[in-house]
């Protein structure tokens, strides 16, 4: 505790001092990239710490195959790969049938971004976007920089601008989230499959291996550059044109980008702050790993959790699920209560989440997805005024849920909560708090809560006037004893996603 205190007495100093910078930052007319200049920039606005919830979707020329993974690009070149097993049965030989061969088979003929803005809308996502290039090389944008997009080829529309376009007409901001950093082929001399030092591009190396071809336009697709220097140009100058065409609201990096020059890293966060301020946006760039520093960036991890409350505003990354990002027959996926349950975790604890679908090649997110979106979307309409616009408590809750805090293990967005595990949050003007059971409560069960009751306790910011159940007319009896918070359940049927009191205050 006192390690934690000292932490959060480091980031108050920092706060203050920030004071300044973000006076400073109203002044800014053009950021430098360096770290002095960029500092000024705040790395989590209000409406980004208001949002709490985006929502973008992996969708390419890998989802064509639907098995596997994401990685199908990548596994589809390996010898022995199961990947590679199923790719040569269904397609023949990778010499005969590469990866480019699926992106005329990627139609999304059934592609609506007006219906898929509204399912996002409808889920209750306040900033939504596209996977705009993963680590396959294929840009989901118009782009005269990378010759292999959906403009060009595959669906020969734009995705990006599409989607970008009908979701600011329902005034929802806008994400565009690029892997391409792991595309630069980096491992030729450790020329074996992945062997030591090789596990740093997306497509494995080798000499005799269809992705070490030296075409002039299909070296692009497998990041096969003559000089790694050149392809870090092309990775810069595919943002720069994604900045320039669309003016994203948020940019979003997935892991690996420390393999980009810190200089490189510098000048695509000016120019994305630049162009936020000639286009009167505040902008956000986020990143793993803190690959951007924090000072003006803000950290995702990746179906990651944390033990307590971050003092600063970070992400994490989900998928609907149970473990691919992509569509791919015969995924299971994530019931609402599971995913709404853990986004409250990460709520209470300062973090916002990216929650992601997987549309089929044909452009259909199936029905069984957007079942579970509709139930979130239930639960949001009734409960969002406990989630939007609210900051963390004192202490994020208590209960027996055993929740990680490391990063990419995939376990804390499938901790398996009950109603003995609780969560609060404020409201920014401090006149209302409120307390998440993730669960379904006992009817006419008597709760003691310790955690925020008594005199000497994290009491709320101010006494409390009333208790009422979200959603319901129910009448919560409650008292307020020099020990306890005791609160009387009242006898009606609970949500079964997670129900939430209202503790309104003086």
């Amino acid at each position: 505790m006192k390690i934690l205190n000292n932490i959060l007495l480091a980031f108050s100093i920092l706060a203050i001092s920030s004071c300044t910078e973000v006076n400073e930052e109203k002044k800014q007319t053009k950021y430098e990239p360096n770290f002095e200049s960029l500092s000024q920039h705040e790395a989590a606005p209000e409406w980004f710490q208001d949002a709490k919830l985006g929502m973008y979707f992996h969708w390419g020329p890998y989802s064509v195959p639907a098995y596997g993974s994401a990685w199908y690009p990548a596994n589809m070149y390996l010898k022995g790969n199961r990947v590679n097993e199923f790719h040569e049965k269904n397609f023949g030989p990778i010499e005969e049938f590469g990866y480019e061969d699926f992106i005329p088979m990627f139609t999304a003929e059934h592609f609506d971004a007006e219906n898929w803005a509204d399912l996002f809308q409808m889920t209750g996502a306040k900033f939504a976007g596209p996977v705009a290039q993963h680590h396959d090389g294929f840009a989901m944008w118009d782009s005269k920089v990378n010759p292999w997009n959906s403009v060009d080829m595959g669906p020969k529309r734009d995705i990006t601008g599409e989607m970008f376009k009908a979701l600011r007409k329902r005034n929802i901001k806008t994400i565009a989230t690029l892997h391409h950093a792991r595309n630069g082929q980096r491992n030729k001399n450790t020329p074996e499959y992945w062997g030591k030092n090789g596990f740093n591009s997306h497509y494995p190396y080798h000499p005799e291996l269809p992705t070490a071809t030296t075409d002039p336009k299909l070296r692009k697709l497998f990041g096969n550059w003559e000089n790694i220097d050149d392809f870090n140009q092309y990775w810069l100058d595919q943002v720069e044109e994604v900045v320039d065409r669309y003016q994203p609201d948020i940019l979003w990096y997935d892991s690996w980008l420390n393999m980009i020059p810190e200089q490189k890293i510098n000048e695509m966060v000016a120019y994305h702050f630049n162009s936020g301020l000639k286009n009167k946006q505040e902008v956000v760039v986020c990143s793993k790993h803190q690959d951007i520093p924090w000072e003006y960036g803000v950290d995702d991890m990746e179906q990651g959790g944390r033990r307590d409350i971050y003092p600063l505003p970070w992400m994490t990354d989900i998928t609907l699920g149970e473990s691919r990002w992509m569509y791919v027959e015969g995924e299971k996926y994530k019931d609402a209560a599971l995913v709404v349950r853990n986004m409250i975790d990460v709520w209470s604890k300062n973090g916002t989440v990216l929650l992601n679908v997987s549309p089929r090649a044909d452009g259909v997110i199936n029905q069984e997805q957007r079942d579970i979106l509709k139930d979130i979307g239930a639960w949001m309409e009734v409960h969002g005024e406990a989630v939007y616009g609210t900051r963390p408590f004192h202490i994020f809750g208590y209960g027996t849920a055993n929740a990680s805090d490391a990063s990419h293990d995939g376990q804390s967005a499938k901790i398996k909560y009950t109603a003995n595990d609780v969560r609060y949050t404020v409201a920014k003007d401090k006149k209302s708090m409120y307390v998440f059971f993730l669960g379904v409560p006992k009817g006419g069960k008597a709760i003691k809560m310790r955690a925020i009751g008594g005199f000497h306790r994290n009491q709320p910011p101010s006494p409390i006037k009333n208790i009422t159940l979200m959603g319901s007319d129910a009448k919560v009896e409650w008292k307020l004893t020099p020990q306890t918070l005791l609160i009387n359940m009242p006898k009606v049927e609970y949500n079964e996603i997670a129900t939430v009191l209202k503790l309104e205050l003086e």
